[in-house]
Formats: structure tokens, C-alpha cells, sequence
């Protein structure tokens, strides 16, 4: 098994496309045709991590949150993270980071706080914009079928609960090849018509390459006629941050402790109490304040989230609980939700959580 194998798991997970702007994700060390020897999972890369990479025989690392972050104009060991690419390229250990294209995945770091949380009826907090594109082609309509159930194999069509959608039209094309051209159907320098099917069919961004491979593999024409356009539509699977509701109500203190169990935290820092009862909690991992409002607006009692600062809390405005964890408490399952992944996924490799607390506040 090479380093591109493992990517490639991951990638079905969390495709990078989905990752923030401002993010930096995927193979951040290393070579993606190694050799595996082992991988370690962590939430972050630090020295003691690729430490335990070398005493587990581990060369691949796969962390959540990304150790190059901004460009190194110098790599002299001056820094901590200096240290970890030196160390990690003397070992020829190879680091890949997930952070916001796990963020932004359906069955990533916020469904796995709701599933500590044992939250039901689960939706993504705030969709992300611009991840739907739609496939328009035209083909002979003897070949529509084959094109459809090949789009389909690709992964077009799927839209929520239902899959294999499309849209179908029957009309007549008509083409004039040149004298270089080789028409399929048809004579050059003649024209043709032809009967044909447009089919329209939507698509997750992330599968457009694969989507496009599938079209000009399977359509007969030598030219192939499409368009792509990008959809403001919502994607009901894509988004940063959940929302969904607790079994049953819950008094605020009660479901302080409760929150303070479940998610492994020794403090909780909250805006004030509401005197009245919690069911609806949305959840963000990680640094979550600018997601308050989409929080408010989607009706949640409570918002569990890390970073708030002073003013943050004014903005509850007495109409939401919200409560601050902390950092690394908020994301510390995310490194049990990858293994767990990686553990269906190769069954006969060794896949090692990592040890190692890399959570550098500290509670006096």
C-alpha cells in the first residue's frame, strides 16, 4: 500500500474541494507513492507526535488540523513547526491534514459532536454555497440509456434522498464536419441530422473530473457537445457546523454537566441562563463564533461551540444559550472518527490513534 491509497480513502470522506479558502489541506509532507509502513492518526502534528510515528514504525501521519498553515520562507528548525518538517522529511514520514474538508463533510468532525451528544434529526448548520454543478449533453438517443447509467456510475444524479435523477429531452442535432473532422454518424462535408436526447443531470463539484472522464469515455461523438454550470442551489450534505435535537428537554444546568461529560471538558464558558429548558443544541468544532447568527436563525436553545471571546457572548441578546468548551475538546474525536473510518476501509494494515495530548491550554 502507497501513501496514494490511503489518500484516496480519505479523500472519499472529506474530498478536499470542500475545505475553506483560506485552508491548507491534503499531502503537506512527503511523497504519495511511498510505501506504508504504518499510519498514526492525531488531531495535530506536533514534535512528540512524530515521536511516536518512529517508535510505532508509523511513515504516514494523518492529523486534523494542518502544521503548515502559511508559507516557510526558511526551514532551520527555528520554530516548532521548522521542527516537526525537519524531523518528519529525516524520517521520511509523510503528513496529511483533513481540518476544514472534514469540517465541511456530512459524516465528519460536527456529526461526530452531535453523535457524542446523542443528537437526533441531524441537518448541516450552514450549507456551503456553490458545491452543486449540472451536466447538459446531447447524445444519439439510441446511446441515452448507456449514458445515463454510466453518468449515474460516476455519482450524477444524486440529489438528497434520491438518486439517479434526471431530466430528458428528445430533439434533432444537426452537425457539418469539416474535412478534418471523422464523424461517428454522418459523412463530413455533408450535413447531418440526427435524433438526439439532451440530458441534464446535477453533480457534486468534487466528482466534475470524474464526471467529465465518464462522458467523453462513453459518448460516440468525436466532438462531444456540453455545458457545466454551477448551481446556487443548497447542498443538504455540505456545510460547516450541525444542528439537531437531544432526546429529551433539559434544564441549562443539567445540560451543562451533561455537555461537560459527553464532550470531556474540565470548563464551560456560557453566556447567561435563559430559565428555560435546552432541546434543540447546534454544535461547531472548533473556533465557531462567526456561525452564532445561522445558530439563532435555525431556532437552536443552545450553541456549543470554542473561541468565543467577551463580545461574542453579548450576542445571545437573551434568546440562546451559548457555550464554549474549549478548542481541542470541541475537535478531540475527531482522530477516533478517521481511524474508525480507516479501520473499515484497510482491514489488513495497522491503523494507530494517537497517544499523544497535543491540547496546549492547560487548567489551573
Amino acid at each position: 500500500m502507497i501513501v496514494q491509497d490511503v489518500i484516496n480513502h480519505l479523500e472519499a470522506l472529506a474530498p478536499l474541494a470542500y475545505a475553506e479558502d483560506f485552508d491548507n489541506v491534503g499531502l503537506l509532507v512527503g511523497d504519495k507513492q511511498s510505501e506504508i509502513t504504518g499510519i498514526l492518526v492525531a488531531l495535530d502534528t506536533l514534535e512528540a507526535v512524530v515521536d511516536e510515528a518512529i517508535q510505532e514504525n508509523c511513515n504516514l501521519i494523518v492529523s486534523f488540523h494542518p502544521i503548515i498553515f502559511k508559507g516557510l520562507k526558511k526551514i532551520t528548525g527555528k520554530t516548532y513547526v521548522e521542527r516537526v518538517v525537519l524531523k518528519a522529511i529525516k524520517h521520511d514520514i509523510a503528513i496529511y491534514t483533513l481540518h476544514t474538508a472534514l469540517d465541511n463533510t456530512l459524516l465528519g468532525v460536527n456529526d461526530m459532536i452531535c453523535n457524542q451528544l446523542k443528537l437526533k434529526s441531524k441537518q448541516v448548520l450552514i450549507p456551503q454555497n456553490a458545491t452543486i454543478k449540472k451536466l447538459v449533453t446531447y447524445v444519439p438517443k439510441y446511446e441515452a440509456h448507456l449514458l445515463r447509467s454510466a453518468l449515474f456510475e460516476a455519482g450524477a444524479g444524486n440529489i438528497g434522498n434520491y438518486s439517479e435523477c434526471s431530466f430528458n429531452v428528445d430533439g434533432y442535432g444537426t452537425y457539418n464536419g469539416n474535412e478534418d473532422s471523422n464523424p461517428t454518424l454522418g459523412e463530413k462535408g455533408l450535413i447531418h441530422t440526427e435524433e438526439e436526447t439532451k440530458i441534464s443531470v446535477t453533480f457534486a463539484k468534487h466528482l466534475e473530473s470524474k464526471i467529465l472522464d465518464t462522458l467523453f469515455d462513453t459518448h460516440s461523438y468525436e466532438e462531444v457537445a456540453y455545458e457545466i454550470t454551477t448551481l446556487e442551489n443548497k447542498n443538504q450534505d455540505i456545510g460547516i457546523g450541525m444542528i439537531g435535537e437531544l432526546e429529551t428537554a433539559m434544564e441549562e444546568e443539567k445540560f451543562l454537566a451533561y455537555v461537560k461529560d459527553k464532550m470531556n471538558t474540565e470548563c464551560i464558558r456560557h453566556s447567561a441562563f435563559l430559565n428555560k429548558s435546552i432541546k434543540k443544541v447546534a454544535v461547531l468544532g472548533g473556533s465557531g463564533s462567526f456561525a452564532i447568527s445561522a445558530a439563532k436563525a435555525a431556532g437552536a436553545d443552545a450553541f456549543i461551540t470554542a473561541d468565543l471571546k467577551y463580545h461574542d457572548f453579548f450576542t445571545a441578546e437573551n434568546n440562546i444559550l451559548l457555550t464554549d468548551i474549549g478548542h481541542y475538546e470541541s475537535e478531540q474525536y475527531t482522530k477516533n472518527l478517521l481511524v474508525a473510518y480507516l479501520k473499515k476501509k484497510i482491514t489488513n494494515f495497522a491503523i494507530i490513534l494517537s497517544k499523544t495530548n497535543t491540547n496546549p491550554v492547560k487548567y489551573f
